[in-house]
């Protein structure tokens, strides 16, 4: 896994820089050929759910969770973590990738606030995973800072390529470079619990990030990256997320979806 993840990034990343260049900023319209999701319309943020199969917690979490995946105005993952495997059962969705995320947020912000489940909204606050109302609270706080720096990313599919588009933010921003980041979803896995804290349960996940790869680094200018599809997607994938990041477990500055 871990040789096919360097391949997979070190082709992405070799591809993108072919073909990278200088795009408009704005771009209203749908890309002829392809598929596109564009979050300059409206939305309420992007949110990061940290669970495990492990955890006792977190099933009600999971099942919340696809209230927020089916919602149009969010761009909702789930980041299965492997730090609980020693409980009995070893998280068979979970990746050691994303526990360091979750830890680079802990770190970025400060506070230290590892567990699970946690919701990390606009990768800038956390909250209580099984908790609609806090959630809730957290997004509609988050939004005028996500207003202020947001920049609207076009992501879609046309022939053989991956194409992301990064444009400009709309207010003068705070940051001036971001990171690319990849993620290759699957909408929905049930999985059946038979040991640990969960024995016996069958837990349904939504969004479930099977790979994260950074493929790109934006630099405050309109920016495109095309991707050779065979180089990034599993047999298995449904769908794909873009999120534009600041540092290293600092703000999401921007996201996009794509369903297929």
């Amino acid at each position: 896994m871990r040789l096919r993840r360097h391949v997979l990034m070190a082709a992405a990343l070799a591809w993108g820089a072919l073909t990278a260049g200088p795009v408009a900023a704005q771009v209203a319209d749908e890309p002829p050929g392809g598929q596109a999701y564009d979050i300059s319309r409206p939305i309420r943020g992007v949110i990061e759910l940290y669970t495990s199969q492990g955890c006792s917690s977190c099933p009600p979490a999971d099942a919340l969770m696809k209230r927020y995946a089916d919602s149009p105005d969010v761009v909702a993952l789930s980041f299965p973590v492997d730090y609980w495997d020693y409980l009995g059962w070893k998280d068979t969705l979970a990746h050691p990738r994303f526990s360091e995320r979750q830890r680079a947020y802990a770190k970025a912000r400060g506070d230290g606030a590892v567990y699970t489940p946690q919701v990390v909204i606009n990768g800038a606050t956390h909250v209580n995973g099984a908790s609609q109302r806090d959630i809730d609270a957290a997004l509609e706080q988050g939004w005028p800072k996500l207003v202020q720096s947001q920049v609207p990313v076009r992501f879609w599919m046309r022939g053989g390529s991956i194409i992301i588009e990064a444009g400009t933010p709309a207010h003068k921003s705070a940051f001036e470079e971001a990171t690319v980041w990849l993620a290759i979803v699957k909408k929905s896995a049930a999985v059946e619990i038979p040991r640990g804290e969960n024995a016996g349960k069958s837990v349904t996940y939504s969004n479930v990030v099977r790979e994260l790869a950074p493929v790109g680094m934006w630099s405050g200018k309109p920016l495109q990256i095309r991707l050779a599809r065979t180089a990034v997607l599993r047999p298995e994938s449904e769908a794909c997320a873009v999120l534009l990041q600041a540092g290293d477990g600092g703000p999401v500055i921007g996201a996009a979806w794509l369903g297929f």
